[in-house]
């Protein structure tokens, strides 16, 4: 129930709109000064507030502004004996939603409440949207106890409160995207708008049209002036991925931008100015990019000022039982499925698997099982064939079997490479094995 506070010295009138409004279904508190009125916003959440212009210990259109100032959702309607054109005019400054003279109250008021309460409803729905968007995109919301995604994390979240431009890079679906939109929304650029673009998914020609816009009369078609990217981002975020496939001469435009902060559109003779941060993704290598004459060397080092790099979910092996819990849930609601647990072997089968598409295919698997599982837990036989055998033969030419012996101890021999970042030595000590046996086993199951 949507509650109202009337604050007005005058009883009578006071006691009158009380009746009125009640009448309508709202809960209604009364105040007979500031003061009072002051206390109740503290103990009630109030919607609006109906006040008198004139109280004994403050103007109206004064109280106003604390109101607004410190409750900014609860809307206010001033009410005065006499219409006063400059207490008007500052009384909306202030934050007021209207103003109206007492007289005309009974015709209006009633009307005037409800698109009070419609304004009121739809500020807490955006908040309350906002409030979600931030969740998704915060970095709590990214799974992973694992030390190589606990050290991206840390680094992104180091870097997100600064304006430096970084560069995002790992393997295609290890979660780019994802982290760009953390670092934008942990930064105080949080509140404009955070626009991406896919360079490689455009033509040179289109690629320039949509990262700069053009001028009327650019080209055939172009009847108007069209916003870019950049322009559309202005004090925001701009996400740049698969930037490696940029072509050379729109890596100089960029270059401008980040120097500058200025770019010619398309058809246009004078640079318009943005004020952006710019986030790079690539899966290349761009060094080597740069020695094969495919990626400007000046353009590397400005967008390469903070690096992150993002590890492929085979270095993230603790993590796949999270992650695919997390999907589990999400797609049970998509589908309305009543699906909650994980058999051992589908684990198992998870952990195993090369995971070449990161955890983008990780995702897609879980989405498959989902649909074909029918019971409470998702079982083996919903995943697809070849999560049952390891993808390399062996020396022998036998596929191993995801649940033999030979293969738990190739990936277990995997992982502790991974914990010990290829360290042969840290590796064996760990195992508690000879340096030599570990080599022959890293010979045997082609390990590196």
């Amino acid at each position: 129930m949507n509650k109202i506070l009337i604050i007005d010295d005058e009883d009578k009138l006071r006691n009158l709109l009380s009746k009125i409004i009640s009448l309508e279904g709202f809960e209604v508190l009364q105040a007979s000064d500031a003061k009072t009125g002051l206390k109740k916003l503290e103990i009630a959440d109030i919607d609006v507030v109906i006040c008198d212009v004139k109280l004994p210990d403050t103007s109206g259109v004064e109280l106003s502004k604390r109101i607004k100032d410190k409750y900014p959702f609860v809307e206010i309607i001033l009410l005065t004996a006499y219409g006063n054109i400059p207490d008007s005019v500052q009384a909306i400054k202030n934050g007021a939603f209207d103003y109206i003279t007492k007289g005309d109250d009974n015709n209006k008021i009633i009307p005037l409440l409800y698109k009070a309460i419609e304004k009121v409803s739809l500020s807490k729905r955006v908040l309350q949207l906002e409030k979600q968007l931030a969740k998704k995109y915060s970095f709590n919301s990214i799974v992973g106890r694992s030390k190589f995604i606990r050290a991206a994390i840390d680094a992104a979240n180091k870097v997100a409160v600064t304006d430096a431009t970084v560069l995002l890079t790992g393997e295609t679906g290890t979660g780019k995207e994802v982290f760009a939109q953390a670092i934008h929304a942990a930064s105080n650029r949080n509140k404009e708008n955070f626009v991406a673009v896919n360079c490689s998914a455009f033509s040179k020609e289109l690629l320039e049209n949509e990262l700069f816009g053009h001028k009327a009369g650019a080209f055939t078609g172009a009847i108007k002036d069209s916003k870019g990217i950049f322009e559309e981002a202005n004090n925001g975020t701009v996400f740049l991925d698969e930037i490696g496939e940029m072509p050379l001469e729109l890596q100089a435009k960029l270059l401008r931008v980040l120097e500058s902060g200025e770019f010619l559109k398309v058809g246009d003779s004078k640079p318009t100015k943005v004020n952006v941060r710019i986030i790079a993704a690539t899966n290349r290598d761009l060094k080597k990019e740069m020695e094969d004459g495919h990626f400007r060397e000046d353009l590397f080092y400005r967008i390469a000022v903070f690096q992150i790099s993002l590890p492929s979910l085979r270095e993230r092996v603790l993590d796949i039982e999270d992650l695919a819990e997390n999907f589990l849930i999400q797609f049970s609601r998509k589908t309305n499925k009543k699906i909650t647990s994980i058999s051992k072997p589908y684990l198992e089968a998870l952990k195993q698997h090369p995971w070449k598409g990161n955890i983008r295919e990780l995702k897609n698997v879980i989405e498959r099982s989902v649909i074909l599982s029918d019971g409470p837990e998702l079982g083996i036989d919903s995943l697809p064939g070849e999560f049952l055998q390891l993808n390399e033969p062996n020396d022998s030419g036998k596929i191993l079997s995801a649940f033999d012996l030979a293969s738990a101890e190739k990936i277990h021999i995997q992982k502790v490479l991974n914990y010990t970042n290829g360290n042969k030595t840290e590796t064996a000590r760990l195992l508690n094995i000879a340096l030599t046996t570990l080599y022959r086993k890293l010979d045997e199951y082609q390990l590196k």
